[in-house]
């Protein structure tokens, strides 16, 4: 992950991005590559040598001046651990502070079943990997969640998710921040994944469309290298935007209509039901389209007509760098190539003359990554303010 792109130019977590993949190996390397004054690069160093993220040690090849010490991430450092949710299963692991996933497993879990019962089957992998994790020599300095459904800005508390009664304006973050005793951040799914996915493979782009295709849709918003989350936390919701196919058909949200109801994972799954063909879950419905099956091959690309029919007025209106799909459906092209087409036909020229529309580079991890950088974010040392004008930079970066 080449220096967290998208962080601040001294945040820690953009320092030790550069540092871990190697584009910077001394201090007068993340000089050249922030384009910060060497003494605000060594003050941000010095704060993470003293905090145990950074070592200097050897030294490296001189460019003209005294031999610059060489900077390496400890590898004991510290994890985040990381929770990418969704309505009816989990994927759960730690990501380093280099930002790598160093562990992921996935457990089905039906969060339908209520917030209490849900924590407590939350903490106690979370808390079992906490105990791998330090008896790994890590520290673990956080928990970060993706939770499948919107989310209060700042606060980490769930609101009004559909098909999840009893989850409305829960304090999820208080809760897990009691329970588990470390530092929480829970933000929306679709805006981890985009998180993600934007700082792991995309941090040269700085406006971006990430959506979330499985059993439900979600959709993340990067604007100006930020996640996006709107005034009440629901920005990218395109769930729930009325389409015409859908004609009065409910919804889990309360309304009818919605792109869900005929685009989704589960409204394929049931409209295959309707036909006689009886699936478990979106993996069968994958299955059969790997396989050729017709009916569900014509209901996929059909339904990614449908997402890209809403994606056009989102492309029109917020002229994204690319639109990146994620989530168990987009591995399967006759939806992502419907996409695509769409988009190609009812955009202006301008806005996709350039407009990259593709697929995850992070894949399942998309989503844990957010959470887990989201989380080392917070707990990592602050630095300093800078100026507005970066500064000058002095003459010989120091070693």
């Amino acid at each position: 992950m080449a220096g967290v792109p998208g962080a601040e130019p001294d945040s820690a977590q953009r320092i030790l991005g550069l540092v871990s993949s190697g584009v910077a190996d001394s201090r007068a390397g993340l000089v050249r590559e922030l384009g910060l004054a060497p003494s605000t690069v060594s003050a941000r160093v010095q704060e993470l040598v003293s905090a145990g993220l950074l070592t200097e040690h050897g030294e490296g090849a001189s460019r003209g001046g005294r031999r610059p010490r060489l900077l390496r991430v400890r590898p004991q450092g510290g994890v985040a651990l990381a929770a990418d949710l969704g309505s009816h299963h989990a994927r759960i692991g730690a990501v380093d502070l280099g930002g790598r996933v160093v562990t992921a497993v996935d457990h089905p879990y039906d969060l339908t079943a209520g917030p209490e019962p849900a924590v407590d089957w939350l903490c106690e992998r979370v808390a079992e990997l906490a105990r791998v994790q330090g008896e790994s020599g890590h520290t673990v300095r956080g928990f970060g969640v993706a939770f499948p459904g919107p989310v209060q800005a700042g606060e980490g508390r769930v609101l009004s998710p559909s098909r999840m009664p009893g989850w409305h304006r829960y304090p999820l973050r208080e809760v897990l921040q009691e329970r588990l005793g470390m530092p929480v951040t829970v933000d929306n799914d679709a805006t981890m994944m985009a998180v993600g996915e934007h700082r792991a493979a995309r941090g040269h782009l700085e406006h971006l469309v990430v959506v979330k295709a499985g059993r439900g849709i979600g959709c993340g918003i990067i604007s100006a290298g930020r996640p996006y989350a709107g005034a009440t936390g629901c920005a990218g919701d395109i769930s729930h935007v009325r389409v015409d196919a859908a004609e009065e058909r409910p919804c889990s949200c309360g309304n009818i209509g919605c792109l869900e109801t005929v685009a989704s994972g589960a409204a394929l799954t049931a409209e295959l039901a309707g036909q006689g063909v009886h699936l478990t879950d979106t993996a069968a419905l994958l299955d059969r389209i790997s396989d050729g099956d017709p009916r569900a091959t014509t209901l996929v690309r059909t339904a990614g007509r449908h997402i890209g029919s809403v994606l056009s007025v989102v492309v029109n209106f917020f002229n994204p760098q690319a639109v990146v799909l994620g989530g168990a459906l987009a591995t399967a092209e006759p939806l992502v190539a419907a996409v695509r087409g769409v988009l190609y036909e009812r955009c202006l020229p301008l806005a996709t003359a350039e407009l990259d529309i593709t697929t995850t580079l992070t894949g399942p991890d998309a989503g844990l990554l957010g959470a887990g950088l989201t989380a080392l974010d917070q707990a990592l040392p602050t630095g300093h303010a800078l100026p507005t004008d970066r500064p000058e930079r002095e003459e010989g970066a120091p070693a």
